[in-house]
């Protein structure tokens, strides 16, 4: 991702949407406690919510939580993501770093790549940065109890604009597939699968596209982010009512089908991006992973991606996971200083979750995340990027307080330790840490949510009140009111699981990730 402040264009006629206070006060109150007696867990834990408190900043009088590692504004990549998952401790810069975004889109849909403060609010349209956006900011609207239609609206109209701006101008050729214009679109700085290309600064301004040896691509991140835009505006007009659903449903349909028909390799399992002159470029990317966070392929595409690719040690399962570029394809360079062309990202670490939550492998984010964990406990300190093979960090060892980095830990720890909201469900992590006692508390709105994980067991109260007990090793999902629906194996190997639900006593045989569904 692109930090460097170069031909800035900042775009300040734009007519600020305004949000009423009203809604704002309306923002539920949210905080985290966190006991345990592991004392690297727990000096882990404490060591990231300082660097995040340290990342909250004042823009234009509003708190927002920047990147930080020095990156000093707020990314379309990372922020509103982000955001999303500080949530769980902060709500208000969380619905900043969204609702920013929509208050500086331009008049023809674009939202701006990074906005910056430096006395005033600079948004920049150099670049577009990728779009970690669309589920993040419809997953805040529950974390506010669904109180705010206002900004469910907003929400609505502004991926309308972007959806449309893409398609109007990001499909140069007409061929049906949404294209990247330079390297910062997609945010995969000094990438070497980019070598040749005349654009040395990263980025393009402007809705012509550049007339160089590499861009434009056919891109699978593009054409992932107008499905997620329109898989999310159906779901925003069954809660609005508008009757838009199967329209909406249908344009992702569409969406879908194309990148299956002409990214996506049957004979290798994977997508690939084409080049500018429409034909395939072999390199194995991670990018296949962008595409499951935004849900654009089917369950058979990220079955063998998975299969085939993310777990393979030759590719992506390397000592330290998660490589941008397959280490055994010829493109992979293992750079040291933010390289997209190779070594593991704090941000893929961060968007993995929900990439491998919308498919299911819920066994496989623990085995990613307790890399991620030991690796950063190490020291304690959140660097941008990791050496696929050492696990050590690289040249930007000196950003010790990324936010992506951060953010990912305490997201891992809520969901293997804790209680983290999806909609209309709550996550409860029950994987247990050895024999250390952990207790985890999200207070929300008022209400206390614990997972207190004891003697192989771990129980979940809601005000005190217990509502399950499991034995430890897999994830339990229950409504907002705490009635159990389903338990999950998140461990990497066969379980025989004991709950205890109500009056309900049982035991389950559970494979990896196998689904167990609670019919009380």
């Amino acid at each position: 991702m692109n930090k460097l402040k170069v031909f800035f264009v900042y775009v300040l006629s734009i007519s600020a949407i305004g949000y009423s206070q009203t809604a704002q006060a309306q923002y539920v109150n949210t905080s985290v406690e966190l006991t345990t007696s592991d004392t690297i867990l727990a000096n882990l834990h404490k060591a990231a919510e300082k660097v995040c408190k340290s990342n909250e900043k004042v823009f234009a009088g509003k708190t927002v939580l920047i990147e930080g590692g020095g990156y000093h504004g707020i990314w379309l990549e990372t922020q509103p993501m982000g955001g999303e998952m500080y949530a769980k401790r902060n709500i208000i810069p969380a619905m900043n770093n969204v609702l920013f975004f929509i208050e500086y889109q331009s008049p023809d849909g674009r939202f701006p790549g990074t906005i910056y403060h430096d006395s005033v609010m600079q948004p920049l349209f150099t670049h577009m940065q990728g779009l970690y956006f669309t589920t993040p900011a419809l997953n805040l609207f529950y974390w506010n109890k669904k109180r705010d239609k206002e900004y469910l609206q907003k929400i609505y109209g502004s991926l309308v604009a972007f959806d449309n701006y893409l398609w109007k101008y990001r499909d140069s050729d007409g061929d049906g597939c949404l294209e990247t214009w330079c390297v910062w679109d997609t945010g995969e700085d000094n990438s070497s699968r980019f070598t040749g290309t005349k654009l040395n600064s990263g980025g393009w301004l402007g809705e012509t596209p550049p007339d160089d040896p590499v861009f434009p691509y056919e891109s699978m991140d593009y054409m992932s982010y107008s499905y997620d835009m329109r898989a999310t505006l159906a779901q925003i007009s069954v809660l609005l009512g508008n009757g838009k659903e199967q329209e909406w449903n249908d344009k992702a349909k569409a969406v879908q089908d194309k990148i299956k028909s002409y990214l996506w390799d049957d004979s290798r399992g994977a997508c690939f991006d084409r080049d500018n002159h429409n034909k395939t470029i072999p390199t194995l990317i991670h990018n296949n992973l962008r595409a499951m966070y935004h849900g654009s392929f089917t369950q058979e595409m990220a079955d063998r991606f998975v299969k085939e690719h993310l777990l393979n040690p030759d590719e992506f399962f390397t000592p330290m996971p998660l490589p941008s570029i397959a280490v055994n394809d010829p493109v992979f360079r293992n750079g040291h200083d933010n390289d997209w062309g190779g070594p593991p990202m704090g941000l893929t670490y961060q968007r993995a979750i929900r990439a491998l939550e919308n498919y299911g492998y819920f066994s496989e984010i623990t085995l990613l995340g307790e890399k991620l964990i030991t690796a950063v406990a190490q020291k304690n300190t959140f660097a941008q990027q990791f050496d696929p093979f050492t696990s050590e960090f690289g040249v930007v060892d000196r950003r010790t307080d990324y936010g992506p980095t951060t953010l990912s830990v305490l997201e891992y720890i809520s969901r293997f330790y804790g209680v983290h909201v999806q909609f209309d469900e709550i996550y409860w992590g029950a994987l247990g840490r050895d024999k250390h006692e952990i207790s985890y508390t999200q207070h929300w709105d008022g209400d206390a949510f614990s997972a207190l994980t004891k003697g192989g067991f771990t129980t979940g109260t809601i005000n005190g009140r217990e509502i399950f007990k499991v034995s430890n090793g897999v994830r339990v999902v229950t409504d907002w009111n705490g009635q159990v629906n389903k338990i999950i194996n998140i461990k990497n190997k066969p379980l025989k699981v004991k709950y205890v639900i109500g009056k309900k006593k049982g035991t389950v045989e559970l494979q990896p990730n196998q689904v167990y569904p609670i019919l009380i």
